[in-house]
């Protein structure tokens, strides 16, 4: 399960990366107000009237080109280093060393007592001490 999770975040990483990179234009035709055509790849089509006809001379042309552009990164940003002061390793040094031992698995050893006998006591020590529970 978290080799397939790696997979995609890599995966969607890269996309990302890609996407972000990525640049395209569009343009668009209007003619009259209204949108005849629109284009991803190349250049849009022309109205097929003869504006010169159609349109008086105290008039302006009523088409109109729109250009949209969405430019991506051209650089990607790289981090740089920046240089460490030894205030700055002293920290990272106890972090890292604290950091690591707070998994530190203590084993525990097998004791047994197979080997150990019980002291013989020749007096008993309730009597001789007279301390009874009542």
């Amino acid at each position: 399960m978290k080799q397939i999770f790696i997979q995609i975040a890599s995966f969607t990483l890269a996309f990302l990366v890609l996407f972000s990179t990525f640049s395209f234009t569009v343009e668009k035709h209007y003619c009259g107000g209204l949108l005849l055509d629109v284009s991803f790849i190349g250049e849009t089509k022309g109205c097929s009237i003869n504006m010169d006809l159609v349109v008086s001379p105290k008039k302006k042309n009523c088409c109109k080109d729109v250009l949209h552009k969405f430019e991506g990164q051209d650089e990607l940003q790289s981090n740089k280093t920046k240089k460490i002061t030894f205030e700055k390793e002293q920290f990272l040094l106890a972090f890292a060393v604290s950091y690591k031992d707070l998994f530190v698995i203590n084993e525990l050893k097998d004791i047994s007592y197979a080997h150990f006998y019980p002291p013989d006591f020749r007096q008993n020590f309730q009597v001789l001490y007279q301390v009874f529970l009542i």
